[in-house]
């Protein structure tokens, strides 16, 4: 195919780390918005804005490199992809941006914050809910037709895209209470350890529920994780899960502070996992492999070279935000 097998899977890995990074670090904060409403007008929710503002807006640069990685390295997927899902795709990035300007409005426009912290409830909703809807409609297939996109407007749109769409809102809920858990004191914390159990426990029906509607949407699907000898590998995932979810738990029950957000993550690292199995080595399900819809060798190349310095910058300086900014936040208004 005049592609460097190993190249192409460099690259997918590191798209995939792209997007894995994206979903821990804009997770919690889209959770975040999720929750708001519950949360008291006044110290509550200010506290709640606060722990996520000095690292928001950096969080996204994960999407940033994950989408562009995927139009670069993989731009055949990328042209698929996009026309195939341009409603939910457009909806979850007027989402972030509503998201966005009510984050910085709401301390700027103290008479209308009402109006504003609504724009941040809803914009994160809907960008938390579009990403599922995405993911679901990726797993569900798209109609491809001589390398190009040969479905209909909505045929993103069933039952199963909205379950991962639901779903995910639950997980980033969850990642959202204990995040507050961690970064906050008093009433705020108090009202993060009473939401985290709800989203715990929705969020384990819906990793079960997405898990076995998966497994019902192709046979392929089914071979991957339940034929021998795979099985005795892919059963290491729901067992993993099943420990973590157990300490999770128990590190609610004994009112752990940062344990609870890092068991959180490690069951959405063990579901990005199990999309792996599932997906591997489409790009897009049953339609195009990670190496027919590669770009050129030299291009990888020359991109993996730029990867190699911009991926460790970016790195460091997120480390760096999130040392500077550790510790418990408080209620004073943010003026980023």
């Amino acid at each position: 195919m005049g592609v460097n097998v190993d190249l192409t899977i460099v690259w997918a890995f590191i798209i995939a780390f792209a997007v894995f990074a994206y979903v821990v670090m804009d997770g919690f904060d889209l959770g975040i918005g999720i929750l708001f409403p519950a949360f008291g007008v006044g110290r509550e929710r200010d506290q709640a804005m606060n722990a996520i503002a000095p690292v928001w807006d950096g969080n996204e640069t994960w999407l940033v490199l994950g989408g562009g990685g995927l139009l670069a390295a993989f731009p055949l997927a990328y042209g698929v992809v996009m026309t195939a899902l341009y409603p939910p795709i457009i909806a979850m990035l007027l989402g972030l941006v509503f998201r966005g300007v009510a984050f910085e409005a709401r301390w700027r426009d103290p008479a209308h914050r009402r109006g504003w912290d609504i724009a941040f409830t809803g914009g994160s909703f809907v960008a938390a809910f579009a990403q599922g809807v995405t993911l679901g409609a990726l797993l569900q297939g798209v109609s491809v037709a001589d390398r190009a996109y040969a479905g209909g407007w909505l045929d993103w749109l069933s039952p199963f895209t909205l379950l991962t769409g639901i779903s995910v809102v639950c997980g980033y809920a969850l990642l959202g209470a204990t995040w507050l858990i961690w970064k906050t004191e008093g009433a705020t914390q108090e009202h993060a350890y009473r939401l985290a159990p709800r989203f715990f426990v929705a969020t384990l029906v819906a990793i079960v529920l997405v898990s076995l509607a998966t497994l019902g949407l192709d046979a392929e699907y089914r071979h991957k994780w339940l034929d021998r000898p795979a099985i005795f590998i892919t059963s290491q995932v729901p067992l993993l899960s099943a420990i973590l979810a157990f300490a999770f738990y128990r590190a609610l029950k004994r009112r752990r502070e940062a344990m609870p957000f890092f068991l959180a993550l490690g069951l959405f690292l063990m579901s990005f996992i199990g999309l792996g199995i599932s997906m591997f080595p489409y790009v897009v399900p049953e339609a195009i492999t990670i190496w027919e819809a590669a770009a050129p060798e030299r291009s990888q190349v020359f991109m993996l070279i730029g990867a190699g310095i911009l991926v460790p910058i970016i790195l460091a300086y997120t480390a760096w935000a999130y040392w500077v900014f550790r510790g418990k936040v408080g209620t004073e208004g943010y003026h980023g």
